[in-house]
């Protein structure tokens, strides 16, 4: 039916004859012509309808946006004055001979000017992927998909499947799971990732694998996070951590180079403890020059408890965030603001002090907690935090943790305010991650999964536990970071059966409960495992970023809403009760 795509015509096809098809993006009547821009995945070319061709005039004259049709004609080129710089295809346009309806369009449920609902956007999902921006976004997806399996491959790597219904296991968030009819009363699980699949593969002597594969989350959802999402799974024999990164440092900055035109460099390389120390966060934004100065040990005997308290604490922090010449431009109900925005991460409060004059000191500065302050300590924080007239400092003091999230969220928030957050590209990795993060309750969880290995093993193996959990041990582990998210994450695995056992019992993970949930791979470390390591991008996320969406719904072709629905199919739905009754289900509702 088809001889070209509509957004491929160029003045080299002039004088030809072709055919195209796709659907009327718009008509414009102008009595003695009608013209027709007609789209297909490539784009639009402009058609002309003459009225001379009395029948095909007459089908153009009927036809209304989104109908479905062929068209058949010579491509023309256009005069130079009447060409489209902003189209693709302005230089041509295709003269019609014949004019086929295919099908007919009912009018849109969705506002041509995209005065539309997200939840109207994915109800009729395959109105919405017909806009140029979604279709281009997909388009590029699978270029992405393309160049990661020619770049594994040309590298050795194994494009080897895993299961999807497979046995719960805990990754760090619930997960979905799946009746089984012919087992009454059990389930499998869909893979939050295939972590232990992987690992196993490396045990069967595979050596390098990858797979473009589903992963399934039951977790509350935003912007980047979807029930299922994709992931570029990647593990390796044989291999150190910085042979990992180097590898898959080389692959993004190829893929960049490729389908962006753009020059990563080299990425620098941080510490989770500076990334924290200076940004609040273990993925930061370095476009941001904003950093966080801890200031703990300057306010530690003033009368104001909300800086004193934690400074006292072990477990506390309090930090100057300066905001350079900002003090004219945030208002007083600006500042409040930013003190419920901060709230929202739990702090209590934000205490300000605006820099007018340096060489005054104290006199120099406007702040409500100035009061509570010396002319030394003032004179030490615009010091530490090199203030400049006219500029604004933020002050967060609560437990280390509320510290960094709130005010490393309030940095991004107020470089995006204030356009302090530069244009341009910022990879790094994250390294030197801490093995564990202690609860309120005092125990454990793994900062990335529980097969983890420890930076040093042996010396794991031969520390007491209480001495391990009062110290800081780190985990052989490293985040790929670009522009504030965190592209993937990765690690050297543990390959060594009494370091796997100990992880657990640092964990509180009992014997039998890890026979039960790991069996299968404390089994497979028995028989001669080899040292691996691997890493996980996030597929939906790097298209994210490299297409410049704002959410992964929008480079995603049939994604879920923030609750985790599908308005287009209605899912989830309820089940048949004789499909129930065969699982031997019964759904108890919640009384209301």
């Amino acid at each position: 039916m088809r001889s070209h795509y509509c957004g491929l015509l160029t003045a080299q096809h002039a004088e030809q004859q072709v055919s195209l098809c796709g659907w009327v993006n718009r008509r414009r009547d102008l009595g003695g012509l009608i013209f027709l821009d007609l789209r297909d995945r490539e784009g639009l070319v402009q058609v002309v309808c003459d009225p001379d061709l009395a029948e095909l005039f007459k089908v153009a004259y009927t036809l209304r946006n989104e109908f479905c049709i062929q068209v058949k004609g010579q491509v023309r080129a256009r005069p130079e004055s009447q060409i489209n710089a902003d189209m693709a295809t302005g230089a041509v346009e295709v003269y019609a001979s014949e004019v086929i309806i295919l099908n007919k369009a009912a009018p849109s449920p969705l506002d041509a000017n995209q005065n539309n609902s997200e939840e109207q956007r994915l109800k009729y999902r395959y109105l919405d992927l017909r806009r140029p921006v979604m279709s281009d976004r997909l388009k590029f997806r699978a270029k992405v998909t393309s160049f990661v399996r020619n770049f594994m491959d040309n590298n050795g790597f194994l494009d080897v499947e895993t299961p999807i219904l497979t046995k719960a296991t805990p990754e760090g968030a619930r997960d979905y799971l799946v009746p089984s009819r012919t087992h009454k009363g059990e389930f499998f699980a869909l893979p939050q990732s295939p972590q232990l699949f992987k690992q196993l593969l490396m045990m069967s002597g595979l050596d390098r694998y990858y797979q473009i594969v589903k992963c399934f989350r039951d977790e509350d959802l935003r912007a980047d996070r979807q029930p299922e999402f994709t992931q570029i799974d990647i593990e390796t024999s044989f291999m150190s951590a910085e042979q990992v990164m180097n590898l898959t440092e080389e692959m993004v900055q190829k893929m960049f180079a490729s389908l962006l035109d753009v020059d990563l460099g080299q990425f620098p390389r941080m510490t989770y403890h500076e990334a924290m120390r200076l940004y609040g966060s273990d993925k930061p934004d370095l476009r941001n020059p904003m950093q966080l100065v801890d200031i703990a040990d300057l306010v530690k005997d003033v009368e104001f408890k909300v800086f004193s308290g934690p400074a006292n604490d072990a477990k506390g922090r309090v930090v100057a965030l300066k905001v350079p010449q900002a003090a004219a431009k945030v208002s007083r109900k600006d500042i409040d603001g930013y003190t419920s925005f901060v709230g929202i991460y739990g702090a209590k409060g934000l205490a300000w002090m605006k820099v007018n004059d340096t060489e005054q000191g104290i006199e120099g500065i406007q702040s409500p907690v100035a009061k509570f302050l010396t002319a030394d300590i003032v004179s030490e924080i615009l010091q530490r935090t090199a203030a400049q007239n006219g500029d604004l400092i933020l002050f967060g003091a609560d437990n280390y943790n509320t510290v960094c999230e709130a005010m490393g969220a309030l940095r991004l928030k107020i470089g995006e305010d204030l356009a302090i957050t530069q244009a341009g590209w910022q990879p790094l990795w994250v390294v030197d991650f801490p093995m564990f993060e202690q609860a309120d309750d005092g125990s454990y969880a793994a900062v990335h999964h529980p097969f983890t290995a420890p930076v040093d093993s042996a010396s794991f193996l031969t520390t007491p536990i209480d001495q391990i959990q009062q110290g800081d041990l780190l985990s052989n582990a490293y985040d790929m970071v670009l522009n504030g998210t965190e592209l993937g994450g990765g690690s050297v695995r543990i390959h060594n059966s009494d370091v796997q056992a100990k992880v657990f019992s640092l964990l509180g993970i009992s014997d039998e409960e890890a026979k039960e949930k790991f069996g299968f791979l404390l089994e497979a470390l028995k028989y001669g495992a080899p040292p691996h390591a691997g890493l996980a991008f996030g597929l939906d996320r790097l298209v994210m970023l490299m297409t410049g969406a704002t959410s992964i719904r929008d480079v995603m072709a049939f994604p879920k809403t923030a609750t985790a629905a599908c308005p287009l199919t209605n899912a989830p739905s309820s089940a048949n009760p004789a499909q129930l009754a065969e699982l031997s289900i019964q759904v108890i509702k919640k009384p209301s």
